[in-house]
């Protein structure tokens, strides 16, 4: 059996499988990175427009117009993370590579008809683009969970989406500078990465599934049906039910603080420097993902566990106290914006890489991690849809930047209340040997 399904796998996979662990990391780290690098020219570019003016909504009202935009892209990616807990836990490692390209193309064939449909049906357009790319993450993540070397290539996957939001919107806001109008924009970066994502894919469909030593060290990973979905979670739902309202709140500061990053550096003097939008997102991205790859040290997974539970409690620390010291003038508005993005991005980043890819193996469960990643983002990205709502109708004429200080400080003090549950609860609970509960499906 093992030596036929050898013999069926590509050369570059065989070749893979052979190699030192530095080589099949570094491969991996870059199939990995670049897929979701590219993946949000297809998502993001469209938030670097300014779209001025206001749509009516029946029933609704005027609502400016950028944010319909945004809640209808949104809206998109929440209904595909509700549709991800089934799709992604029960997607198997052949079918992922060919959904990915699937999912790709619909988008940008939505980008497209945003650009050439009446504004009254963009908004449409914009809930299908998000629809697709919201299980992306997933079927990526899906090619590198349950290995050894699993939070080396779980922070590089995660380095991507740290500092590609800012770059595509570089690319956006330049290719209107060279004269693409505002609504075609969004297709057309797109269309510059549609070839380089589809190679990048196609690196990740020659990685070779884990070893039987990997299964043995972070718990083999498989298909997760409704039963065993719901089971999971009953075995341990206090401590899913505070991760999962913590995120909610990250999720919805990060989507307020990318949508209208452009706003808030606009707010802070920072109109004539659109490189702004990368560049601060670097130190960002290197200080959040070595927190999260020093799990790589710690081998005994429930140790682990409460070491990230550690290091998210400090970046909802550094979120609230960062704001303080700039509203009493200690630090300057680019200092702020860094530190309160490191102090996010510290929370963050674990829940879609190390946080559940450890919790598995610490309590003992045979299931997939893309399983429980998308549980607490469907109910994230509709926590984001409500913020979006309130700051509309109930803060109207609050600035955008007035709005994110207020919502830095109940983040980040809320996130340390149930950072705090959490950790109390998964020290408490004892770790079960997966291959002692014979009601698990293999």
């Amino acid at each position: 059996m093992a030596d036929a399904e050898a013999t069926s796998q590509s050369a570059v996979t065989r070749w893979l499988s052979r190699q030192p662990t530095a080589v099949f990391m570094s491969y991996a780290i870059v199939a990995a990175f670049a897929t979701y690098f590219c993946m949000y020219a297809f998502r993001k570019p469209f938030a670097v427009g300014t779209y001025a003016g206001s749509m009516h909504l029946p029933g609704v009202g005027e609502v400016d117009t950028k944010i319909v935009y945004i809640i209808a892209q949104v809206l998109g990616y929440a209904v595909s993370k509700f549709a991800g807990i089934k799709v992604v836990s029960e997607t198997t490692g052949a079918a992922r590579a060919m959904r990915m390209v699937g999912l790709i193309v619909t988008a940008e064939v939505a980008l497209f008809l945003f650009a050439v449909v009446p504004a009254s049906l963009r908004p449409v357009c914009l809930f299908f683009n998000g629809l697709p790319l919201g299980m992306v993450w997933g079927l990526t993540f899906g090619f590198l969970e349950g290995r050894k070397t699993s939070d080396g290539l779980g922070a590089g996957l995660c380095a991507s989406f740290i500092v590609a939001s800012g770059f595509v919107k570089t690319v956006g806001k330049l290719l209107m500078g060279a004269g693409v109008p505002e609504i075609w924009m969004p297709a057309a970066t797109g269309a510059v990465f549609l070839l380089p994502i589809l190679f990048f894919i196609g690196m990740l469909g020659q990685l070779p599934p884990p070893t039987k030593e990997d299964e043995e060290e972070r718990v083999a990973r498989r298909p997760m049906d409704a039963a065993a979905r719901w089971r999971f979670f009953r075995s341990a739902w206090p401590g899913l039910v505070s991760l999962t309202a913590a995120y909610v709140l990250l999720t919805a500061y990060r989507d307020f603080r990318d949508n209208f990053a452009r706003e808030i550096w606009d707010a802070l003097g920072y109109a004539d420097q659109p490189a702004i939008l990368t560049t601060a997102e670097l130190p960002v991205a290197f200080g959040s993902l070595l927190a999260v790859a020093a799990c790589m040290a710690i081998r005994d997974s429930k140790k682990a566990l409460l070491f990230i539970h550690a290091v998210m409690l400090l970046g909802s620390l550094l979120v609230g106290g960062a704001t303080l010291a700039w509203q009493a003038g200690l630090i300057g508005p680019a200092a702020w914006m860094v530190a309160v993005g490191l102090g996010l991005y510290v929370g963050y980043v674990p829940y879609n890489s190390v946080l559940f890819d450890r919790l598995i193996p610490a309590l003992g469960v045979v299931g997939t991690a893309g399983f429980l990643i998308y549980v607490t983002d469907a109910f994230g990205y509709l926590g984001s849809v409500v913020l979006l709502l309130y700051k509309n109708f109930g803060k109207p004429n609050l600035s955008w930047l007035d709005f994110f200080t207020a919502f830095s400080h109940a983040s980040a003090w809320l996130g340390v209340a149930l950072f705090v549950v959490s950790a109390i609860y998964f020290a408490r609970t004892p770790t079960t040997p997966a291959k002692a509960r014979p009601s698990e499906p293999a």
